[in-house]
């Protein structure tokens, strides 16, 4: 395979060997435009590779380095970005016809800051349009297929970062999480996806309808090069008025963070949830781990009531808000289920709205005080495997039917409640896909979430499991 050498290096041995000059940008950029060109007319992670521009940065990065100027955290090190992240310079379409041929004059914050950092552009991964659904197939671009088994989905909305980082196609993708989509594709593809807390990165300008659960976040093969990667993009920024402010201390440096001795809960079901058998068991057996990591590890039912409903009615009136203008006139040019939700959204009174945003309050105030005795939280990031392309999501788990979010209930609360919460590889099926566990922190305990991560890492690593390419 073309610059196999090269291609599993992670974020962080590049920058190193990069600022070492025992790595020139211009080769590692090189390699991986090679391996993109190979490999992903398979997988349609991208939808965008600006190859030029990219070869333009390497060269820029390398110069910098021979002359010594001051080098950021990612000089020299090729990434991605989610299609629905503002790019100066580069269409930025959201997955939509709608803005098929937007070219933003600004970059939303975090890509300002990964391009401060040095980090060399290598394209735009594939999303669902305005990223309305935890798959990724837009009307642009089609359908994102699954490196571990190309007939499944690798989830989404942030299936082409997912599928592009699995695949060798960059250490590391930047993706958007509304209601998991960094954690799951991360879970369906076999790597660490980090949500922040809400907040931690600005999220000024870009499409509408998050307001309130939307965050940016690394998808990664390594909990160190996630945790690099928001070193460089978190901490307030006044043009997003509900960013916190950045935190002392590094996030790379809290992978080193002693675990020992932390209160850790694991639910397999938050006490509502269907979940597949094997997935059960990939994840018990990986929150049974913690407690060889010194943690206490106590097996819980929460006793929260499902918050799907007061999720749903808050996206869809968001949604209504931002797009309700474009139908029907463009109704033909969207995805069928962006449409439906939207319709959903115009039915949603002001009553029912702030009737919804009650009850998250209500359900943040029982999760404050559950996790008054845990400082973790673990639970399936998603209740099934990667299931196949093109069948729709599961409507039936472990011989219940569930509503349509009803595979994925162990992610949207978090984004309702705003905590940080990481996917990491639990483990793969006897069928060779992937299966993630999700490590839930207090409200802005970011840097203890990315220390238990770091730490399971460790006991049970991953990195050099890889898909057959």
């Amino acid at each position: 395979m073309i610059h196999e050498h090269l291609a599993w290096r992670s974020a962080l041995e590049i920058a190193a060997l990069v600022r070492d000059k025992q790595l020139s940008p211009v080769e590692i950029t090189a390699a991986l435009l090679a391996r993109i060109e190979a490999l992903d007319p398979r997988l349609n992670a991208f939808c965008l590779v600006t190859a030029d521009a990219a070869r333009a940065a390497a060269r820029e990065a390398e110069i910098a380095v021979m002359k010594r100027e001051p080098l950021g955290a990612l000089h020299g090190v090729p990434l991605s970005l989610k299609d629905v992240l503002y790019t100066r310079g580069l269409r930025t379409t959201g997955g939509s016809r709608l803005f098929a041929d937007l070219v933003p004059e600004e970059d939303t914050v975090a890509v300002g800051r990964l391009k401060a950092a040095g980090a060399i552009i290598l394209g735009k991964t594939n999303t669902s349009e305005f990223g309305h659904k935890a798959l990724t197939d837009s009307p642009l671009f089609g359908v994102t297929r699954n490196p571990w088994d190309l007939e499944r989905t690798p989830g989404g909305s942030s299936g082409g970062a997912a599928a592009a980082v699995a695949s060798g196609l960059g250490p590391v993708a930047l993706g958007t999480d509304g209601g998991g989509s960094v954690r799951i594709p991360a879970s369906f593809c076999g790597l660490v996806g980090m949500k922040p807390s809400f907040g931690r990165v600005p999220q000024t300008p870009g499409f509408p309808g998050w307001d309130h659960v939307g965050t940016t976040g690394p998808l990664a093969r390594s909990v160190r090069d996630a945790a690099v990667v928001l070193d460089v993009i978190a901490g307030g920024d006044d043009r997003d008025r509900t960013s916190l402010p950045r935190e002392a201390g590094s996030y790379l440096a809290a992978c080193d963070d002693d675990v020992r001795g932390l209160h850790v809960a694991w639910t397999p079901d938050l006490g509502y949830a269907a979940v597949e058998d094997r997935v059960l068991d990939i994840c018990g057996n990986a929150a049974a781990e913690f407690e060889t990591l010194g943690c206490h590890v106590e097996v819980v039912n929460p006793g929260w009531e499902n918050p799907e409903e007061a999720f749903s009615t808050i996206l869809a009136a968001q949604f209504y808000a931002a797009w309700a203008d474009e139908l029907p006139a463009r109704e033909a040019d969207m995805d069928a289920s962006l449409v439906r939700f939207i319709r959903r959204g115009g039915a949603v009174t002001a009553r029912d709205y702030l009737g919804a945003m009650a009850k998250v309050s209500a359900y943040w105030q029982e999760v404050h005080v559950f996790l008054a005795r845990f400082d973790l939280l673990l639970t399936p990031t998603a209740a099934v495997a990667p299931f196949a392309l093109g069948a729709g999501v599961p409507r039936e788990i472990a011989g219940r039917q569930v509503s349509r979010l009803g595979w994925m209930p162990f992610t949207y609360p978090f984004n309702l409640t705003g905590q940080p919460a990481a996917s990491v590889p639990a483990g793969w099926t006897d069928d060779g896909v992937p299966v993630g566990l999700q490590i839930v922190g207090r409200r802005h305990a970011d840097r203890t979430v990315l220390a238990a991560a770091a730490a399971f890492e460790a006991a049970c690593p991953w990195r050099d499991r890889r898909p057959v390419q």
